[in-house]
């Protein structure tokens, strides 16, 4: 094992587990990683739960009692999912003290039903935070047309939020608009800014995995040559971005105020293609103020292998433009590609939820006590 995950650290890269799940939290694995593989937070999604509660292991008895109190399906899952959480939280809390509050994060997602529904999502949102009521939990809010305003709406109450789904260079402002604007009605409310915080889910390999596929469907050299490039791109651009928002003038009046930068989190980082290095989205994603979440088996070949070579995404800007200007120029567009990857993505959450609420039911009927 090499130490690259400490050498990321120190480079100002958070470490973020991206699973969660009862046997990772009551086998002491979860506090094994937060020791010694430099792990500072956790991000949850209904793919996440769908897998950790289908399994069975650990939730057993929480869903016999639940079925004998004859509880709906929806309200079994968010006893389970916010138990999961809080539990998380406690284990992290220790960072959390340590880093000032800025990472011992565990993320937590609104309904993906809600994505379209502005009003729900911020409903759910206050849901949340109610249910799982710890100071070092983000709620997870997909960057759709109808989350910005809930975004907005939900900061300005003081809840911190995880902005996730997030493909677009455009969207990516408008997350950052958002947020500032949440953070300038916190302040009119007279809030804390110094107890509100966000990251900025920016999403990277599905990008590579779309456009890798057009790519090969034109088969060119040129086009060959291109593959395995767009997302890394897309992701340092929208470093550049971050950079320039948290630099402007409407910035620094909240800066005077003690709000905190909303940091971006590069998220889907396991690589999808074999071919690539399976470092790829972690390695060459390297820069101080981000935050990295990974799935475990990533975050096993970092630490195994992964060559950290100090800042990655500054000074790539006029590279990656033209890269995905070279993407353009072949007749592949930007913006058909982002916005198919998040509608794909809200349908595959919703759909990961449909079947945690499909398996979940069927367990609480197992489970149900027979009437005397």
């Amino acid at each position: 094992m090499t130490d690259a995950l400490k050498r990321l650290s120190d480079e100002g890269v958070a470490i973020w587990l991206d699973d969660l799940s009862r046997k990772r939290i009551t086998s002491g694995n979860l506090a094994e990683l937060i020791d010694q593989q430099h792990v500072v937070g956790v991000t949850t999604n209904p793919s996440i739960f769908q897998k950790a509660i289908s399994s069975g292991d650990g939730y057993e008895q929480q869903l016999a009692d639940l079925a004998a109190r004859k509880v709906t399906v929806e309200e079994a899952i968010r006893m389970i999912t916010t138990a999961d959480v809080r539990d998380a939280a406690d284990i992290l809390r220790p960072v959390f003290d340590a880093t000032e509050s800025q990472d011992g994060r565990v993320s937590i997602e609104v309904d993906p039903r809600l994505a379209h529904n502005t009003r729900a999502t911020v409903a759910e949102a206050k849901q949340l935070a109610w249910l799982v009521d710890r100071p070092n939990t983000l709620i997870k809010i997909p960057a759709t047309k109808a989350g910005l305003p809930a975004i907005t709406e939900v900061i300005g109450r003081g809840i911190s939020v995880n902005v996730t789904l997030i493909f677009s260079l455009e969207r990516y402002r408008e997350v950052m608009e958002a947020y500032l604007a949440g953070l300038e009605k916190a302040k009119a409310a007279g809030l804390d800014l110094a107890k509100i915080h966000s990251v900025a889910s920016f999403f990277v390999s599905r990008v590579d995995t779309e456009i890798d596929k057009r790519l090969d469907d034109l088969g060119t050299d040129e086009a060959k040559a291109l593959k395995g490039k767009a997302a890394l791109a897309n992701a340092r651009l929208a470093y550049e971005a971050f950079e320039e928002v948290f630099a402007g003038e409407r910035w620094a009046a909240l800066d005077k105020a003690h709000a905190n930068k909303q940091r971006p989190l590069w998220a889907s980082t396991g690589v999808k293609d074999p071919a690539y290095k399976d470092t790829l989205y972690v390695v060459d994603l390297v820069a101080p103020g981000t935050v990295n979440t990974m799935p475990e088996a990533t975050m096993e070949a970092t630490a195994d292998h992964g060559e950290v070579t100090g800042d990655t995404i500054r000074g790539t800007y006029e590279q990656s433009r033209a890269e995905l200007d070279a993407v353009a120029k072949l007749g592949i567009s930007y913006d058909d590609v982002v916005q198919l990857l998040e509608d794909e993505g809200v349908e595959k959450f919703a759909a990961s939820w449909n079947d945690l609420l499909k398996s979940t039911e069927a367990e609480l009927v197992r489970l149900a006590p027979t009437e005397a």
